[in-house]
């Protein structure tokens, strides 16, 4: 690993979210698509192994509408959503995949019974916009593997392990591998951030995450490198590295290029950004849109800690 900076050994100002109840065996959790939609023969597995994890399972009137490429039209998705969110036996909502759409409904949902009564909110990809929506409320969301990802074997893997212990903990930790463009130092702050195409897509808007000060974690998939690159800009010129306390990088996966090459990878893109942050920085973060996506509670302070030998991570 190459040390680029001087340690950063300030501690930033910690910013306290509400945490939602963690879960206990018996308590119901719903599923809902806010965005593309899902068969009832994709969702059976994760169906079954939330059941024996000790959990009840209520899935939305509208789960497996399907109108185009979407779980339904916006209102019915929207009428999912709100529904479970306003249900008070509903203790956390899954949503069953990401794709595209929940920006399309965001703004339809009343989130005033769930200021004043938080509950997990969970998924990655496109569930950014429900996360970075509900971060500017105040309330601690869930980054994690989603219903649609759940082996069909039932095995559990490193990410629905990661799942279940922040859902019934609390708890995160992990470590990761050193790597050549990590910056050393050491950050305790609150945690931000989920899909970069979506973080990029939600500058300017009401559901504009605010990084000053905090980890801000992005993973992304299946973009064009130059995409990349102009999306890194968006955020620069916005000031997201200006003051973060640590930038985590997850996966950056499956990325294409045109006829001419980009010339760089994406994480060589990325790291033209963060270099400069005076910040430690994270490559080869295990979340985002890879197998070992583990959990992040988005809203929750963590700690991060990266030397020669690697990082650590943990809430």
């Amino acid at each position: 690993m190459i040390l680029r900076h001087q340690k950063n050994e300030e501690v930033m100002d910690v910013e306290f979210f509400k945490e939602p109840p963690l879960l206990r065996k018996g308590d119901t959790v719903g599923i809902v698509s806010t965005a593309r939609k899902i068969s009832p023969e994709e969702l059976q597995p994760a169906v079954k192994k939330l059941e024996e994890w000790g959990l009840k399972v209520k899935t939305g009137d509208n789960l497996f509408a399907s109108y185009h490429q979407f779980a339904g039209t916006d209102d019915q998705r929207a009428h999912d959503f709100q529904s479970m969110i306003d249900d008070d036996d509903v203790k956390a909502v899954l949503c069953a995949r990401g794709g595209y759409g929940t920006v399309r409904i965001v703004d339809r949902i009343d989130f005033s019974k769930f200021e004043q009564n938080p509950k997990w909110v969970i998924g990655y990809s496109d569930v950014t916009v429900l996360h970075s929506h509900i971060h500017n409320l105040g309330v601690e969301t869930l980054h994690a593997t989603m219903p649609v990802n759940f082996p069909a074997g039932g095995q559990e893997n490193n990410a629905l392990l990661s799942l279940k212990e922040a859902l019934f903990t609390g708890q995160t930790n992990y470590r990761i591998p050193a790597h050549q463009f990590n910056v050393e130092g050491r950050a305790e702050a609150v945690v931000t951030g989920g899909n970069l195409s979506i973080l990029y897509s939600l500058t300017g808007s009401p559901s504009d995450i605010d990084s000053s000060g905090k980890i801000l974690f992005f993973e992304d998939l299946d973009e064009y490198l130059y995409h990349i690159d102009r999306m890194m800009q968006n955020l620069k010129r916005n000031g997201k590295f200006d003051k973060t306390a640590a930038i985590i990088i997850g996966g950056m996966s499956d990325m294409n290029d045109n006829t001419i090459p980009y010339g760089k990878t994406a994480e060589e893109i990325v790291n033209e950004y963060v270099a400069e942050s005076g910040c430690p920085v994270v490559f080869g973060f295990p979340a985002g849109h890879i197998s070992d996506n583990r959990a992040v509670i988005l809203g929750k302070k963590a700690v991060v800690n990266v030397t020669e030998k690697g990082a650590e991570f943990s809430q």
